[in-house]
């Protein structure tokens, strides 16, 4: 249980590049993105050349087939190299960030949130995952973060606040705040900025958002007292590395030492549910040969009102699925993971169906277009059903997930 004195969103202290780094350079997408698209980290990695980058304190996950152990001993190395460099300005307060997705913008709060209040399984706790947690996945998160010095996270974290009472207000304040940061990003990520938001406009945020979990807005909401104040839109993998290493820190720490550990908070944007820039998106699964006897499985097993479609390098065809979004993508993955288990097949998640087509086109694989899961279907998901399957949703589409920017000390 949290004291009085402890707040589930508190205000992070930010690192940000000091005048004069490139900040096209410096600003990535998340590592979990085109991972079947190594042109684009090639064409990245000659773009950032020499410069300082968040790229090079990161582990891009389309590399994770090989050994990349290296690569976590050279990923640590830049961070500290960072900080000897003196590369940082620090800035205590919330980060205001506006975002170009397409032709809308999206609005979000750089904050940093209580690991101890967050878990991914399915228990009551303040800031829960959305989808399923895959310990197989976290190693070489985990491996980086434990020797880690800074974080820079794209993980989003969700806020149901329909009435825009939160982040609305001090975006329409913005131009009384100091501009931290305004360029174009990298590889048509769109355009970025970002404002300090004052110390006393902070505490008023932190109480409109403890609010949300408030017994009569939770019932009104969700039809009970769920006890869901914020939930993991992008970043599940992330916020659950942090939390296994904090977990394994606190354990050596007194309760004094716990309540000041920099460990214990993760740096994540904040975003409205409802606010502008978030549709959620398909995440696809492309198989990278094709394999007629998975699909005579799902034939087999799905059934539904609803319609998958599975591409090929010459057709397409359909088959019936559940007509709930949330049900279908559950029988997808389940399925998938039995077979892949069986098989050794190999699957990957790609998050726009243009790139899952350049895929299927470019080999002898196949695609299965998944269905889209409806955001306003999500927080009552999570509360009356528990976490979707992996890679069930993207916010945006794969050049609109977030970028690295900011960063914060961990140690």
């Amino acid at each position: 249980m949290k004291n009085k004195t402890e707040t589930v969103v508190s205000v992070p202290r930010v690192l940000l590049p000091k005048k004069g780094i490139d900040m096209q350079k410096w600003a990535t997408i998340a590592c979990d993105q085109f991972t079947s698209t190594p042109a684009y980290w090639e064409e990245l990695k000659a773009f950032v050349g020499d410069a300082p980058s968040t790229l090079k304190l990161t582990c891009p996950e389309i590399y994770l087939r090989r050994d990349v152990s290296g690569e976590v001993v050279k990923v640590q190395a830049e961070m500290r190299k960072y900080l000897d460099e003196n590369v940082f300005d620090e800035y205590e307060g919330f980060v205001l960030v506006e975002r170009q997705v397409g032709d809308d913008v999206r609005v979000g709060l750089m904050a940093a949130i209580d690991l101890d209040a967050y878990d991914w399984h399915r228990v009551r706790v303040p800031i829960r995952a959305t989808e399923d947690t895959l310990m197989e996945r976290l190693p070489v998160r985990i491996a980086i973060r434990k020797g880690a010095e800074i974080e820079s996270p794209h993980a989003m974290i969700l806020m149901d606040d329909c009435e825009k009472q939160i982040i609305e207000p001090l975006y329409a304040a913005r131009d009384g705040f100091e501009k931290l940061y305004d360029f174009e990003l990298n590889m048509g990520g769109g355009h970025i900025r970002g404002w300090l938001v004052p110390k006393e406009a902070s505490q008023g945020v932190i109480e409109k958002i403890e609010a949300l979990n408030l017994p009569e807005v939770q019932i009104k909401k969700y039809g009970s007292d769920a006890g869901i104040m914020l939930a993991v839109g992008d970043g599940n993998h992330s916020v659950a590395t942090a939390k296994v290493c904090y977990d394994e820190l606190k354990k050596t720490l007194s309760e004094e030492e716990r309540a000041n550990c920099p460990a214990r908070y993760m740096l994540a944007e904040l975003v409205n549910l409802h606010g502008g820039g978030m549709e959620f998106s398909p995440i696809h699964r492309y198989f990278r040969t094709r394999d007629d006897d998975f699909v005579a499985k799902l034939k087999a097993s799905l059934y539904g009102e609803g319609r998958l479609k599975i591409i090929y390098k010459d057709g397409e065809e359909y088959i019936k699925c559940p007509e709930n979004p949330g049900a279908a993508i559950t029988e997808v993955q389940r399925l998938a993971e039995a077979y892949l288990s069986e098989t050794g097949a190999e699957i990957d998640y790609v998050h726009d169906l243009v790139h899952l087509k350049e895929c299927v086109d470019g080999s002898d694989g196949m695609g299965i277009v998944m269905p889209a899961f409806s955001r306003s279907d999500l927080f009552g998901y999570v509360v009356n059903v528990g976490n979707l399957p992996k890679k069930a949703f993207s916010i945006g589409e794969a050049e609109q997930k977030r970028y690295y920017l900011e960063c914060r000390k961990i140690k």
